[in-house]
């Protein structure tokens, strides 16, 4: 599941094929777990976009403080160690108010939509995603900001 903006929904592009989905911006991808986001990142690359991952939320955060505009947009896992999702989000955001995020999430009863909008981040995923879902929405957000 998805959540956008009214705005968002509203410029929302028309896709219906994965050729459409493709993407050649650069994202800084956040998860503890080694496997989601080796995987993850693979999936991605293939799609054509340029991953840069992080397993620890406060190394991204300072990998994030460094070079601030050299990422598109930031996909993070909500439930990790030392700093969750939501506030990795919060963090990135006082940084960098316009940076695109989607947070995904398997634990629901931690965070919800609303939540996650008044935050300010820019779609909300329950895990499992697939490629398509994933690669729909990160091109969606990606174009409705331009717009």
């Amino acid at each position: 599941m998805v959540t956008m903006s009214k705005i968002e929904k509203e410029n929302a592009p028309e896709r219906d094929s994965m050729a459409d989905s493709r993407g050649y911006e650069k994202i800084l991808l956040v998860d503890d777990e080694v496997q989601i986001t080796n995987m993850a990142k693979r999936l991605l690359e293939r799609s054509g976009y340029c991953v840069e991952e992080e397993t620890n939320s406060v190394n991204a955060l300072e990998k994030f403080k460094s070079h601030p505009y050299q990422y598109d947009i930031v996909i993070t896992d909500m439930k990790m160690p030392k700093m969750n999702g939501a506030n990795l989000s919060k963090e990135l955001l006082r940084i960098r108010p316009d940076i695109p995020i989607i947070l995904c999430t398997g634990f629901s009863d931690e965070i919800d939509r609303k939540t996650a909008e008044d935050i300010g981040i820019r779609a909300f995923i329950m895990k499992p995603v697939s490629r398509q879902k994933l690669t729909e929405t990160i091109r969606h957000i990606l174009d409705c900001k331009s717009l």
